[in-house]
């Protein structure tokens, strides 16, 4: 038989984009336009409404970066239409959609007069049914238009003026199309639906297969039966000529798809946060909508804050999903406050995204979700099972991993064992995105791709629009409908992410294990863009640990007297928590999402500074006697973890010397040597008088490269960026200073045309060397990093991560291994040989890189650590970390685990001095410092009891005694979430003890009763 496939194959493709879709609405007629332009900021409905509307052109220009329009649309439906069987009306409304694209462009939402939501209006869902306005055949409504600019511009990656409204300009963005009142032939549109289901399946199967060309000649019978000039009249025979092919059952053993209607909504990203607001409502609303027709609809939707940004902005909307969520169809997931990213937020404040995220979602919905939903997030810390255990909850999603530049990962469906050892029902869908259409591409994608058949069957598909898209639209549904029994394809079942798991669970019992941190191998630079974004972030955080434990003790110590500040506490970690979304903290949003950030950060800063005072001033008294308060769990000058005591009498101060050129700074404890350009050249501790750093080589040494991705500039940072570089060893001069009694070498230097400055010192009694680096950062696609090379034969790194640590190898045996030539550290590094390591600690810095080389003059190893301080990415930014920057980094010669997590601590918690006339007893002593106290507060529920969250900090079995210094009456081990949970390892010895034995990196809460 001859070969016509293709012909037969281009023939459909023109018959549906040339005769099918035209079809799918009959007849037209205009709207009248009338219009009103917001002169700045969105404004409320009811304020809207109440502005002179005034006559508005079709097809006329419109909307600023940014603006938005509202528009008033008018009209009457003609008496005949909508009365003939499967024909109904729908108003049609383009905004000037590009269509190839289902977001990152305009987007509108409707309200009728009296200020309701109606849906909204979408590129690819630009219909209202006549039936919601709730008019009769007179039409009268409003579109609420944004002009949201097309950042993306077609993923060019080129610098653009649209992120930042200063710079935005003010030239319209779009056209307006098509508003129109129309008549919607349903049987046209269900053929429609009909061809693009098994033209999508068709082309995914082998040639060589018989339903593939038993497809095609379906769809060719349809064609001849079919009269082109009457499509509407010849439908339902074409759509006969497929039934046959459409009712053929799938294969037995099918891949199994649970399909869960999704729509991924940065809450901020190349759009501000205002502006995701509106996105929520209007994809929210899409979904209430497409609800109401269709009762087994299904839709999963992550992020506590977008539930509360509804409820605060739009009430009457979230009133009715609360009616979609307690009919089991508008599914809350993931049970945190945002989507975070895991990479860099500390291990508090991972903890409260679920904490946060599940109160909120019992609070509202008494829903206490089962997994944890993170598709986008840019790795995923190997803290995160357990952290996700002690939520309560017992299942992870992600889909990210699938963005691997070099290695695949070798399951879909896995147990994933964290660092504590803790275990976690884990899902990596196959479909390979979270977007999904249910295309036959996709679906047959899903099949071919899951990496665990023979034993296991089933996957999830995240369907919808996501980002303005919309959210899932009817033609998802109708592609679900028909491939959930579709010879060829696999089967599809509308669904949630709880049947899912519950599925997979049963057939699937023999899991393979997936052990440690899902390392991205992709977007490595969000470690470091943005750094006054990430210097926010590590503020706050130890501002709230600060804030919450003198707090505590002050409500406690004052016998009622001070009331505990519970409502602004949560409302300051909720905004820190919303700022942990993974493209604001990792620093890949527009300008403006990041101004919005330091603003915020500030505000943070103030509030929680106030209630430091408050609470300091209320547990040390009237008095001019001078307390340090030690919120770190560790002694310091003499007070005692988590107290306030008088500081000890500092010692002498240690002294800096002119040698060779350059200093010596001696403290007794420390002895380091700089050259004259300000590099270390020797750095010794005299506990051990081992030499830190390797032969003729130098610490300090800033490095500039040339840093120019491939692609996703602020993203990214490749591999290949290491073979252009300039060391920055000339300085433009160094001298000495005294910073009270501590002499201070000074040192300036260029980092190209962006000045450097940098305050090295050895304070009396220190363990470690601080150097201040300052920069006024002014370079283009450029990355500056800190390095020491150290004398260290160390063949892998410990790096803290949330409540613990992580090793990496230093090698680079494997491309696993290599794919991580940057990596993530919270507040400190180590590197170490049996008997010997250094730790080097940072202020807000994450991004690290170790590598290791052999001396060729003494066969020595040369471990080196640099610091990933700031880059210049051109996108979304082009303006991106232009400006002064702070960073302090500490270099500890002969410091173990211990020592490193004392100085990471140390760093980040700065002295805190105030005048008062009393001292203050910790609330808890701990018997053993590898127990670490990460978090004091009061009990959420109110009752004034005290919750303290601990871990095992050293990676080893640690036993000691935790001690309450308060009257208790009694001790529970509890879960994140202050519910009654029995823990291993704790024996309450007392009514206010606690015998701790703990596993390695094991994380225990405990509710003290008062």
């Amino acid at each position: 038989m001859h070969d016509d496939r293709r012909i037969t194959e281009v023939r459909l493709d023109r018959f549906v984009r040339e005769r099918v879709i035209p079809a799918v609405y009959t007849r037209m007629v205009p709207l009248t336009l009338t219009s009103w332009d917001v002169p700045d900021e969105p404004v409320t409905v009811m304020e809207a409404l109440r502005q002179d509307f005034l006559p508005q052109e079709h097809g006329a220009a419109w909307g600023k970066p940014w603006g938005t329009k509202w528009l008033r649309l008018q009209g009457d439906v003609p008496e005949s239409w909508g009365t003939e069987p499967d024909t109904a009306v729908e108003m049609v409304v383009d905004l000037g959609f590009t269509t190839e694209i289902p977001g990152f462009q305009c987007e509108g939402i409707a309200w009728r007069p009296d200020g309701t939501i109606i849906k909204a209006i979408s590129p690819r869902n630009q219909y209202i049914p006549l039936k919601l306005l709730g008019s009769g055949m007179a039409v009268d409504f409003y579109v609420e238009a944004a002009a949201n600019p097309d950042v993306a511009q077609g993923w060019t990656f080129a610098a653009m003026p649209y992120g930042d409204k200063a710079t935005a300009g003010t030239a319209p963005q779009y056209r307006l199309g098509t508003i129109a009142i129309a008549e919607l032939n349903q049987s046209v549109w269900e053929l429609q639906q009909d061809i693009w289901t098994l033209a999508g399946l068709m082309h995914e199967l082998p040639m060589e297969q018989p339903r593939r060309h038993e497809i095609l000649r379906a769809l060719e019978r349809m064609m001849d039966l079919m009269d082109p000039d009457d499509i509407a009249g010849t439908a339902a025979a074409g759509r006969e000529a497929l039934t046959e092919v459409l009712s053929r059952p799938a294969y037995a053993s099918a891949h199994q798809l649970v399909a869960t209607g999704h729509a991924h909504i940065d809450s901020a990203w190349l759009w501000p946060v205002r502006e995701t607001i509106r996105k929520c409502a209007r994809t929210f609303s899409n979904v209430v909508s497409l609800m109401d027709e269709n009762p087994d609809f299904v839709f999963s939707c992550s992020s506590a804050q977008q539930f509360a940004w509804m409820k605060e902005f739009y009430p009457e909307l979230f009133g009715r999903i609360r009616e979609k969520v307690k009919a089991g169809q508008f599914v809350p997931v993931g049970g945190m406050w945002v989507e975070s990213d895991t990479n860099m937020p500390g291990g508090e404040a991972m903890a409260r995204q679920f904490v946060e995220g599940k109160s909120f979602f019992l609070a509202e919905f008494g829903i206490d979700c089962r997994e944890a939903w993170l598709p986008d997030s840019f790795g995923y810390s190997g803290a995160l099972p357990q952290i996700v255990k002690s939520a309560g909850s017992r299942w992870f999603l992600t889909q990210k991993i699938s963005w691997n530049q070099l290695n695949r990962m070798p399951h879909h469906t896995f147990s994933w064992e964290g660092i504590d050892g803790t275990r976690l029902f884990t899902h990596f869908p196959p479909i390979d995105t979270y977007n999904s259409e249910l295309s036959g591409r996709e679906l047959a994608h899903a099949e071919r791709n899951y990496r665990d058949h023979g034993r296991g069957n089933t996957s999830l598909v995240p369907f919808g629009y996501g980002d303005g898209g919309g959210g899932p639209t009817r033609e998802m549904l109708a592609a679900a409908s028909r491939t959930a029994d579709l010879e060829g394809s696999p089967k599809v079942r509308i669904g949630s992410a709880e049947s899912f798991f519950t599925q997979a669970e049963e057939e699937y019992k023999a899991l393979p294990v997936w052990v440690g941190e899902m390392y991205l191998e992709l977007h490595r630079g969000t470690y470091t863009s943005q750094a006054r974004t990430k210097r926010g972030n590590r503020r706050s955080e130890h501002l709230l640990r600060e804030a919450e434990l003198w707090c505590t003790t002050a409500a406690v110590r004052s016998g009622g007297s001070f009331p505990y500040p519970a409502a602004e506490l949560k409302r300051l970690w909720r905004l820190v928590l919303m700022h942990q979304f993974h493209d604001i903290l990792p620093g890949s949003s527009i300008a403006w999402v990041h101004q919005d950030a330091e603003r915020n950060y500030s505000a943070i800063a103030s509030g929680l500074e106030d209630l430091i005072a408050r609470a300091a001033a209320s547990v040390l008294g009237s008095g001019s006697r001078e307390f340090l308060l030690n919120a770190a769990p560790h002694a310091r000058h003499g007070v005692p973890a988590l107290g306030a005591a008088e500081p000890a009498a500092p010692p002498l101060p240690g002294g800096v010397s002119p040698a060779a050129g350059g200093y010596v700074l001696d403290n007794g404890i420390v002895r380091a040597v700089l050259d004259g350009n300000g590099l270390i050249v020797s750095l010794t501790d005299y506990a051990t008088g081992r030499e830190a750093i390797a032969s003729g080589q130098r610490g300090n040494l800033l490095e500039l490269h040339r840093d120019t991705p491939n692609e996703w500039d602020a993203w990214d940072i490749d591999e290949f960026y290491r073979r252009n570089v300039t060391a920055l060893t000339d300085v433009t001069a160094v001298r000495l200073e005294q910073e009270g009694q501590t002499p201070v070498v000074v040192v300036e230097r260029l980092a190209g045309s962006s000045p450097v400055t940098q305050r090295i010192m050895l304070e009396a009694g220190s363990d470690s060397l601080s150097i201040t680096t300052t920069v006024d950062w002014q370079e283009r696609e450029k990355l500056l990093k800190l390095g020491f090379a150290l004398d260290v034969r160390a063949d892998r790194s410990a790096s803290e991560t949330q409540f613990g640590h992580v090793f990496r190898p230093t090698h680079v045996n494997t491309s696993w291994e290599a794919a991580k030539f940057e990596i993530c550290a919270h507040r400190w590094i180590h590197v170490a040989e049996p008997g010997y390591g250094v730790a080097i600690s940072n202020s807000s810095s994450y991004g690290h890189d170790v590598t290791r080389s052999i001396r060729e003059d003494d066969g020595g190893t040369t471990t080196t650590v640099r610091l990933s301080l700031l880059r210049a990415p051109k996108f979304p930014d082009p303006a991106a970390d232009r400006g002064r920057h702070e960073l302090t980094v500490t270099i500890r010669p002969g410091a173990g685990i211990a020592e490193a997590i004392e100085e990471g601590y140390r760093t980040n918690l700065p002295p805190r001095v105030i005048r008062g006339g009393q001292a203050v007893e910790p609330l808890f002593t701990v018997g053993n410092p590898a127990l670490v106290i990460e978090a004091v507060k009061l009990a959420e529920d109110g009752s004034g009891d005290v919750i303290v969250r601990l871990y095992e900090s050293l990676g080893q079995r640690s036993a000691g005694l935790l001690t309450a210094n308060f009257p208790v009456t009694a001790v529970h081990s509890t879960d994140l979430l202050e519910r009654q949970a029995d823990a291993p390892g704790i024996t309450v010895t007392g009514p206010d003890s606690v015998d701790l034995s703990l596993r390695p990196f094991q994380l225990v809460t405990l509710r003290f009763v008062r």
